[in-house]
């Protein structure tokens, strides 16, 4: 149960050939690594076990780094091993920047002393195994070499779509799909029959993206959290999406208004201060009867 773009990388590094023999060979070499080494939040405190048993281990799991200004330096948080407080070289953050917004997967070889003071985990090796960081000019130049229909079929095979199977206006349908993730304060609505993969789109494409199930939240976990002063979902994702858009229901009575004035401006107002805040809301909802019919009997 691992992120696509995770499985996808790793993919590229041990199958990007087309020997029959060798993607076989990768494949087995792809799946051994996640089933030894990805953290299943259930077995945190056996991985931990093993670190301190065997004196290191190699990990996947998700990272996010802060900087302790009190200490002078930077700490790592590991997202399903649970552990934190873990000092990490400079070198790494300077390098992937990601580390500090929000986070990325990483491949990680972790070793066990008590010696320090702090914490007896040690990062040895830290390697992202997601893009950590972009290079959009790469991205400019290599678009040259396509024409649009080209371009369309490459971006629709990235999301896992194939589009030698879809029609002209379901391949502009599903493009549509990508817009809040390039496009700031971008909000949409879908409504569609269910599996459709609508949800998909956010909840796996992108580690920028949050899919929020069930359509439950607070002013202070999407907004601003006026105790702890820190600002919600928006200010932290490209994309907020909700699933089951039919359920959406907000603890205070003021969520859907404030929800309304972020959409129309991009902005808020929490306390004493306007913050603003880019994050596209996508609004996902299946429907149960067929298009026709709905239109000829709902609103």
């Amino acid at each position: 149960n691992v992120p696509v773009y995770v499985i996808e990388y790793l993919l590229g590094q041990y199958c990007a050939t087309d020997d029959e023999a060798t993607i076989q060979e990768g494949l087995q070499k792809v799946k051994n690594i996640l089933s030894e080494n990805y953290v299943r939040p259930d077995e945190a405190e056996k991985v931990k076990s093993k670190i301190r048993e065997r004196g290191y281990y190699t990990v996947i799991d998700k990272v996010t780094v802060k900087l302790n200004e009190r200490r002078d330096v930077y700490e790592a948080e590991f997202s399903n091993l649970g552990i934190k407080g873990i000092e990490v070289e400079p070198d790494y953050v300077k390098k992937f920047e990601k580390l500090l917004c929000g986070g990325i997967w990483c491949i990680l070889k972790i070793s066990y002393s008590t010696e320090q003071s702090k914490s007896p985990f040690n990062i040895e090796s830290l390697k992202p195994i997601q893009i950590a960081n972009m290079d959009i000019q790469e991205f400019i130049n290599s678009r040259k070499e396509f024409s649009k229909e080209e371009w369309m079929d490459l971006v629709l095979r990235s999301v896992g779509m194939e589009p030698t199977q879809l029609e002209n206006k379901t391949k502009w349908h599903l493009i549509e799909r990508l817009v809040p993730l390039i496009e700031n304060n971008y909000n949409l609505v879908e409504l569609g029959p269910r599996s459709t993969g609508k949800s998909h789109v956010y909840k796996e494409i992108s580690p920028n993206s949050i899919l929020i199930s069930g359509g439950q939240t607070t002013v202070a976990n999407l907004f601003y959290n006026m105790s702890t002063r820190k600002i919600g979902l928006v200010g932290l994702w490209d994309v907020v999406a909700f699933d089951e858009v039919a359920g959406i229901t907000f603890k205070d009575k003021d969520g859907i208004q404030i929800m309304k004035d972020y959409m129309a401006s991009g902005s808020f107002a929490r306390g004493k201060e306007e913050k603003n805040a880019n994050a596209s809301i996508v609004f996902v909802g299946n429907i149960n009867q067929s298009v026709s019919s709905l239109l000829k009997t709902a609103h």
